[in-house]
């Protein structure tokens, strides 16, 4: 489509622009007619844990649905040979697959698993908020804010085109002109300052607000896993800012870090991968949690292992910083660097290995409840062994020369980041949806919903191992009847298919759960950790009083003994949540000022950057605590 003063548009950014403002009339409508606006207002100055977790995890959802359509069409173009369908050949497939990857990893799997950690882990642990309540707002806005400005250049027609690695030097401006890259450089920046106030608030809240009596060696695990996650964020995600940063500079001030004489494009892998390989483990860490949790749970007996488990969660973590060099085997580091990081990534194989044996032991003997957190986490154990015996096939630099840049990687990839990450996240969902909501999602649907799901998935990934072996590179958006291929992409596509359709049975099971279900008890699971110990929907202070552990597993061996918790007499303190609109107005200022770095309107950027310096040295001056303590001494 031609449109005057902005010249052709391709369709399907019309089509997106036509479908946007269609579902926004239907939502504004349907908003107003169940006079849902102030809950709409509620949600947006909350600073509590468990609203903000809960729009953590349904904006997760909605990209996770825009990154799907991605995949959808991505799977129609390659279904056959010669394939022309729509737009989606060339540079739009290029855009296509960039925003497919870049949104499943930054926008969608982190999202959903820190939508989680803020649901439970407080409630886990015993405290009411997470330490940093007005912080923890802030994190969230940035994220949307960050996926905001990705997807928006969609529908400037300018998305991201360099793949989600973004490799010099085809993301610096000589080879990619234009503000495509400049989306992803800057809605990255943005989501990741979020994530990294996230990492903080998390540490301080496990290390400083767990119960009375609530020793570190009996946590449960899926607050390990996230004191170890954010940890792991803490050392990685600057890393990728600094990348950022570096490519910001070379393309808009023309510098050379990552091209000419004195720069080199290999700077940009190793600082990618410096953060890109944490990141896996930042995405299943959480996830690992999650299925301890619950494996736990439903087959009625403490994890097995308890210490082991905690080590192995240590060791993945330091593990995961030895290992990034394992995507660059193929750029000539030599035999030496080559070795290391093979023996490396071989080596995380052990403490993986590890977990999974002590989740079967964990089953063993138990008595097991086949509800639809207890499947997605059973699904998990053999599609995530399947995706780490691939790993380890990978990290053979000789071989790796034979599977790199192949549909084999494409594979891999995907049965470890969806094989563990998003069957965590769907497990942690159904499990805590009660502490959510106070409803409990239906199982039979959740049922249709795993197994739809899982069918799919391995009909999508399984074949194109063998589509990667009999040498079908990645990113390209054909081939031919000759490379013998057909089969496996045709197999592939009835599989993302399936997939696609395993999400509707979501839709329908929300929509069924909240119109006809009945409000759930404080322990629907039968739970044997603090969170099951309050009210459901979790209410704003669960812990008042604050209990007292003595125990692992205090709340289920209370429960089996017929005794009430303890409580303590001096209880921590609580974190001081407010209502503020504060932390939208600041998101939304930060986009204003990226759209001001994306088309380099320096005259804005002083501007607005000053906006954003004056609102922090504000926030450094004010103290919610003055407030409270004068409450306090009223009352």
């Amino acid at each position: 489509m031609n449109l005057p003063s902005i010249g052709q548009i391709p369709s399907d950014v019309v089509a997106a622009w036509i479908f946007t403002i269609i579902v926004g009339i239907v939502l504004l409508v349907w908003l107003t007619k169940l006079k849902k606006w102030p809950v709409v207002f509620e949600y947006m100055r909350t600073t509590h844990h468990r609203k903000i977790g809960t729009m953590y995890i349904l904006f997760a959802i909605i990209f996770f649905f825009r990154a799907g359509m991605d995949a959808m069409l991505i799977r129609t173009q390659l279904a056959v040979p010669k394939n022309d369908f729509w737009v989606f050949q060339g540079d739009k497939y290029n855009e296509v697959f960039t925003t497919h990857g870049t949104i499943m990893i930054f926008f969608v799997a982190m999202p959903l698993l820190i939508g989680l950690m803020n649901v439970a882990v407080p409630l886990q642990i015993g405290a009411n908020d997470l330490a940093f309540p007005y912080l923890n707002a802030i994190s969230f806005w940035f994220f949307l804010a960050g996926g905001l400005i990705f997807n928006m250049s969609f529908f400037m027609n300018s998305a991201p085109n360099a793949g989600w690695t973004a490799y010099a030097p085809l993301s610096t401006d000589t080879y990619t002109p234009g503000p495509n890259i400049n989306y992803y450089i800057l809605g990255l920046q943005v989501s990741g300052l979020g994530t990294i106030f996230t990492a903080i608030n998390m540490i301080v809240t496990v290390i400083r607000l767990r119960a009375p009596g609530l020793k570190l060696s009996k946590m449960p695990l899926f607050p390990w896993s996230t004191l170890v996650t954010s940890s792991l964020i803490l050392v990685a995600f600057p890393v990728l800012t600094i990348a950022l940063v570096l490519l910001m500079f070379d393309r808009f001030y023309g510098t050379s870090f990552f091209t000419g004489e004195i720069g080199s494009p290999v700077y940009w892998q190793h600082l990618f991968w410096i953060f890109g390989h944490p990141e896996v483990y930042i995405l299943i860490l959480p996830a690992f949690g999650v299925f301890s949790d619950v494996i736990s749970n439903f087959s009625r007996k403490k994890v097995y292992g308890y210490t082991s488990m905690v080590i192995a969660l240590a060791l993945i973590g330091l593990l995961g910083f030895m290992v990034w060099a394992h995507h660059m085997f193929t750029v000539g580091m030599g035999p030496l660097a080559n070795s290391v990081f093979a023996i490396t990534t071989m080596l995380i194989a052990i403490p993986t290995g590890v977990k999974v044996f002590n989740w079967l032991f964990t089953m063993r003997g138990g008595v097991i409840r086949m509800k639809t957190p207890m499947l997605f986490a059973l699904g998990f154990i053999p599609t995530f062994v399947m995706g780490g015996v691939t790993g380890v096939m990978l990290a053979v630099a000789a071989a790796d020369y034979q599977y790199h840049d192949s549909y084999f990687v494409v594979a891999h990839f995907h049965y470890t980041m969806v094989g563990g990450t998003i069957l965590g996240a769907f497990a942690g969902i159904y499990y805590w949806y009660p502490k959510m909501t106070g409803k409990v999602l239906d199982d039979k649907l959740g049922r249709w919903h795993f197994w739809l799901f899982l069918i799919g998935f391995h009909l999508t990934f399984l074949p194109q191992h063998f589509a990667g072996l009999n040498g079908m590179p990645r990113r390209v958006y054909t081939y031919t009847w000759a490379d013998n291929v057909f089969i496996f992409n045709a197999i592939s596509t009835v599989g993302a298919y399936l997939m696609g359709i395993s999400m509707l049975f979501v839709i329908w099971n929300l929509y069924k759960t909240h119109r006809y279900g009945k409000k759930a008890d404080g322990d629907p699971w039968d739970g044997r950790t603090l969170d099951w110990s309050v009210a459901s929907p979790a209410p704003e202070h669960p812990f008042n009083p604050m209990p007292k552990v003595k125990r692992m597993d205090e709340f289920w061996y209370r429960k089996v003994n017929n005794k009430g918790l303890e409580y303590a007499d001096d209880p921590r303190p609580s974190p001081i949540s407010v209502e503020t609109y504060q932390p939208i107005i600041l998101a939304g200022v930060m986009i204003a000022l990226s759209i001001a770095f994306i088309y380099l309107w320096v005259w804005l950027q002083v501007i607005l950057g000053a906006g954003v310096l004056s609102f922090l040295v504000i926030r450094s001056l004010t103290d919610e605590r003055r407030q409270a303590y004068r409450e306090e001494e009223r009352s």
